[in-house]
């Protein structure tokens, strides 16, 4: 198994605006092969530096998997219109990809 990651600051106030996005996608993430599961999570605010931290949480079945599907047509697609919404980031996402460790 492998797990992929991206974490979000997304500026306060545009919270309502991401997970909209998100909620609208063209995602054809079930008609990949390897993947196993999506999952969108919001994590605490930081007032002091004026965001909400989000992460995208995919799982897959292995690296290989996760791999392909980044320079597949499906991957293009999905992230076709990102750099639309700079303005609701506070910098850019931050990924880490993880193998599960077997028997623990």
């Amino acid at each position: 198994m492998y797990i992929a990651t991206n974490r979000f600051k997304v500026i306060t106030g545009s919270e309502g605006d991401f997970e909209t996005v998100w909620r609208n996608r063209d995602s054809s993430l079930a008609e990949v092969p390897g993947f196993v599961e999506f999952r969108l999570l919001r994590g605490r605010v930081n007032e002091e530096e004026g965001y909400t931290l989000y992460s995208s949480h995919t799982v897959w079945q292995s690296e290989a998997d996760f791999q392909n599907w980044t320079k597949s047509e499906n991957f293009r697609a999905a992230h076709r219109n990102a750099g639309d919404r700079k303005a609701m980031y506070k910098g850019p996402p931050v990924f880490e990809g993880f193998n599960v460790v077997d028997g623990i």
